[in-house]
């Protein structure tokens, strides 16, 4: 079996440098996981351990996408925003794409952290009374129905809020509703037949984007200190790391 080897990070923060500091949604919610391993991988370029690419969700993904575009470019409803009784179109905006991808996002500068943080988003409706609402694209397959009442899905809900927040600093009006499109995958058929059938659900949900702004001075202070954090009890991480160092 190959030994896993930790990768150096290419972005590394100096402590109080100048440039400015780019600093991704899901880096911050590494730090509210483990302020220890973000330390490490942020401060001293050591990176966690990868975890499985999710590819079939990538794809439910880039297909709903495609399918909302359809009704954006129409500037329609999509049936099941109707079915829904959310009275709000798919938001058309020049910066779309951007905000989409990957290591670009919705970016906003952070003059007091000197932190340019930013977030991919999946897509943004308008409301009827004009502001912006957030919406996340899930995908999962189990036998109970969807929905986002779990401990750990709590990340999922500030991956929403922080999403808000970013939108607001660049002074759009947004909406605390977001929306979860949730697909789960139906394993009562008969057979596979080349497909997999989803039963769609939109999930609301009421953010609160007030953690935001202490967080990032939480981390701020975090990477300017020389001590790395204590290990986190209730990191897998960390017990990882604690094995390996006693087994050597």
């Amino acid at each position: 079996m190959t030994e896993y080897k930790p990768k150096r990070s290419r972005n590394i923060y100096s402590p109080n440098q100048e440039k400015p500091f780019k600093l991704s949604r899901s880096k911050v919610e590494s730090f509210m996981n483990c302020e220890r391993c973000f330390y490490l991988d942020r401060r001293l370029g050591i990176n966690q351990v990868p975890g499985f690419p999710f590819n079939i969700n990538s794809a439910v993904d880039e297909l709903l996408k495609r399918e909302f575009d359809q009704y954006r470019e129409r500037a329609e409803p999509h049936p099941y925003m109707v079915d829904a009784g959310i009275n709000a179109i798919p938001y058309q905006h020049e910066q779309l794409n951007k905000w989409r991808e990957n290591f670009v996002g919705v970016q906003y500068f952070h003059e007091p952290s000197n932190f340019i943080l930013h977030g991919a988003i999946d897509d943004v409706w308008k409301s009827e009374e004009g502001e912006l609402i957030v919406v996340d694209y899930k995908a999962t397959s189990k036998k109970d129905k969807v929905n986002i009442n779990a401990p750990w899905q709590r990340s999922y809900k500030r991956q929403m809020e922080f999403y808000q927040w970013l939108l607001r600093q660049n002074d759009f009006q947004v909406s605390n509703r977001g929306y979860f499109v949730y697909c789960n995958g139906k394993r009562n058929r008969d057979a596979f037949n080349e497909k997999v059938e989803f039963d769609v659900d939109l999930l609301p949900y009421d953010g609160n984007d007030d953690w935001v702004d202490t967080t990032i001075e939480k981390i701020v202070t975090c990477l300017n200190q020389d001590e790395i954090p204590s290990p986190n009890e209730r990191c897998n991480q960390c017990k990882y790391n604690q094995e390996v160092i006693q087994y050597y």
